[in-house]
C-alpha cells in the first residue's frame, strides 16, 4: 500500500485517513444540490471545509444520485472550472474534479485540478488518453449501470470478487494507456448499482480490496444506504455517515469522501489516538 499520493502540484501522506470534502456545484445533487452554484457561497464552503480539516475538495458538476439526468458538457463546464480556477488563486489545498467526461478532464487539469475522480472509472470515450497525458491521479470509482438505472435491480455472482475483478480491468486498461499505477485511486462506489445488503456486505469487507495494493476512497456520507437503515431524511444522517466513516477507515480507506468535514476530522482523530497508543 502506497503511504503518499503523488500530485502534480502537491503531496498528499495517505499514512493517516485524509477528508475529502464534498463541493457540489450543481442544483439537483441529493443532499446539497443548489446549495453552492454561485461562485462566492462555493468559495465559503471551501473555506470552511479547509479549516475544517479537509485535505482535498472534490468538484463536481454533474448529480450521480439514483435517477439523475445527464448534464451537457459545456453546462458542467460552466459550472466547474471557474470555482476550480477561484480556489486555486485564493488557497493551498488539492482539488480534485469529479467527472466521467473527457473535455471536463482535460480542461480541469489545464486550469490546476490536481486529480480526477470518475465514477465510470475511465470508460467513457477520450478519458483514458485525457488523464494518460497528464502527471494526475486518478480514482476509478465501479459501478454497476448507469446513474439513471443503477438502482433497478443490481445483481452480483460475488459482490466483492465481483469489483476486485472490475478494478483488474481498468487498472490493466489504465497501465495500457500509459497511466502508471502509482497514480491510481480505487472506490467500490457504495450506492452505484448496489443493494442496501450489498452496501454493507461491502462495508463489512473493505480489507479485502487491499489485495490490489492501491489506495482506497470511500464515499458513504449521507447516503441512501444509511438513510434506509435507520430510516433517517438527508440531513439527519450525521450519526450514520460518522459511523461508517470509522468503520471504512478501520477496515483501510485512505480517503474518506464527505459531506461533514469537521465532524469527521474529529472521529478520526479520536480513531488515530487510540491506534497510535494499542
Amino acid at each position: 500500500m502506497l503511504n503518499h499520493l503523488n500530485c502534480s502540484s502537491l503531496n498528499l501522506d495517505l499514512s493517516t485517513p485524509q477528508v475529502m470534502g464534498i463541493l457540489n456545484t450543481t442544483p439537483d445533487s441529493f443532499s446539497d444540490g443548489g446549495s453552492y452554484t454561485q461562485l462566492e457561497s462555493a468559495l465559503a464552503q471551501v473555506e470552511r471545509m479547509i479549516v475544517d480539516g479537509a485535505s482535498i475538495i472534490d468538484i463536481g458538476g454533474e448529480s450521480t444520485r439514483p435517477g439523475a439526468e445527464d448534464v451537457s458538457e459545456e453546462d458542467e463546464l460552466a459550472r466547474v472550472i471557474p470555482v476550480l480556477i477561484a480556489i486555486k488563486q485564493r488557497f493551498d489545498v488539492l482539488v480534485s474534479i469529479d467527472t466521467s467526461k473527457a473535455a471536463v478532464m482535460n480542461a480541469a487539469i489545464t486550469a490546476g485540478a490536481d486529480m480526477i475522480n470518475d465514477v465510470a472509472a475511465l470508460q467513457n470515450q477520450g478519458c483514458l488518453a485525457a488523464v494518460a497525458q497528464s502527471d494526475v491521479p486518478v480514482c476509478l470509482m465501479h459501478m454497476q449501470g448507469l446513474p439513471r438505472t443503477m438502482q433497478n435491480n443490481p445483481s452480483y455472482d460475488h459482490v466483492i470478487n465481483d469489483i476486485v475483478a472490475f478494478f483488474q480491468q481498468r487498472i490493466e486498461a489504465c497501465i495500457s494507456a500509459g497511466i502508471a499505477r502509482e497514480r491510481i485511486i480505487l472506490d467500490p462506489g457504495f450506492g452505484f448499482g448496489k443493494t442496501l445488503e450489498q452496501n454493507f456486505h461491502l462495508l463489512a469487507n473493505l480489507s479485502k480490496f487491499s489485495q490490489l495494493k492501491l489506495p482506497l476512497l470511500i464515499g458513504i456520507s449521507r447516503k441512501s444506504m444509511i438513510g434506509n437503515l435507520l430510516n433517517r431524511d438527508v440531513k439527519q444522517r450525521l450519526a450514520g455517515s460518522l459511523s461508517a466513516a470509522i468503520i471504512a477507515a478501520q477496515q483501510g480507506a485512505n480517503i474518506i469522501r464527505v459531506h461533514d468535514v469537521e465532524a469527521t476530522v474529529d472521529a478520526l482523530t479520536v480513531l488515530q489516538a487510540v491506534t497510535d497508543n494499542q
